[in-house]
């Protein structure tokens, strides 16, 4: 009987880095005994600190971009690499290398678009109460608008085909990336999948450029762009909901005083209020504009992902 050899995966592991020198080299080293087939690619954006050389040394290719913002260099990672399976990561050392077998596998063996690591950490320098909390809420509010598939969309380890990124518009410029990576699988509808990994603190002189509120607030601001963009008809129709009660509030009270007395003694209400139908009827319309044409949009991006060949199974 003769032996058959597995085909390893085409893999890419991109790490997007700023100012990680003092983690860098572990990262690297830890990637690549556990994926020693796969290339180790390091974006730099613009680091003072001797990030890139320690990558060199390290043993990984080194690639520069310029415009500042963790969106700006996932943007120029996937469009400058080709690869089956990309594994997106921090160069933090908060991430489990030894997951990655088994999130590339994951993703290959179920023709998964997306794999995200879902962090699980008994450490409280790890993982602080503030972006806990955080991210529960911008992932409620995911939730609520594009739909219930994953518990920690804010987590920067990620297993994607190349379906997946060669498909994916990476429009935000900063943190936002995460959110807009899961709005675009929840809007496809694509098969992802979480998985359970480590999650460790930062080593000794490694300090961590997220900032709680600032950060928090952009991500935040990402949801509502998305949320216009993708959902316009409902977003506007909360709107038109809105401004219809209010104006409602202030007609009844002039519409039973002119059934009693024949009279329109509050005119000011009378203007706010057919000021605020209108309003309303405007929310419809616009909201119906925009929807036919994210309509399309969505047509477009599902056409482009259907028109990339999948990974040749074995």
């Amino acid at each position: 009987m003769e032996a058959t050899t597995k085909l390893l995966p085409d893999v890419a592991v991109l790490v997007p880095c700023y100012n990680e020198a003092a983690t860098i080299a572990q990262v690297v080293g830890d990637f690549r005994a556990a994926l020693p087939y796969a290339r180790i690619c390091v974006f730099d954006n613009n680091s003072t600190d001797g990030t890139v050389e320690k990558a060199r040394a390290a043993g990984a290719e080194v690639w520069f971009e310029r415009r500042q913002g963790k969106g700006s260099v996932v943007r120029r990672m996937f469009a400058e690499i080709e690869a089956d399976v990309y594994l997106m990561v921090d160069g933090d050392a908060t991430y489990d290398a030894a997951s990655a077998p088994l999130m590339v596998d994951t993703l290959i063996d179920q023709s998964l678009d997306m794999v995200v690591a879902k962090r699980i950490s008994t450490d409280k320098s790890a993982y602080r109460s503030g972006h806990r909390l955080g991210n529960r809420l911008l992932t409620g509010t995911v939730a609520r608008i594009f739909g219930r598939q994953m518990t920690d969309i804010l987590s920067g380890y990620r297993a994607m085909s190349r379906r997946f990124v060669k498909s994916f518009p990476a429009m935000s410029e900063h943190f936002g990336i995460e959110t807009e990576l899961t709005v675009h699988a929840l809007q496809l509808r694509l098969p992802v999948q979480e998985l359970e990994t480590p999650y460790f603190a930062r080593p000794e002189g490694s300090d961590s450029k997220l900032n709680t509120w600032t950060d928090g607030l952009y991500i935040l601001g990402t949801i509502l762009r998305l949320f216009v963009l993708e959902r316009p008809m409902r977003f506007f129709l909360i709107f038109a909901l809105l401004f219809f009660l209010a104006s409602t509030a202030l007609f009844v009270p002039v519409l039973l005083e002119y059934f009693a007395t024949g009279l329109v003694a509050k005119f000011p209400s009378l203007i706010v209020a057919v000021g605020g139908y209108t309003m309303a009827v405007l929310c419809l319309v616009m909201g119906t504009l925009l929807y036919t044409t994210s309509t399309g949009r969505l047509e477009a991006k599902r056409f482009r992902y259907l028109g990339i060949k999948p990974p040749p199974r074995e």
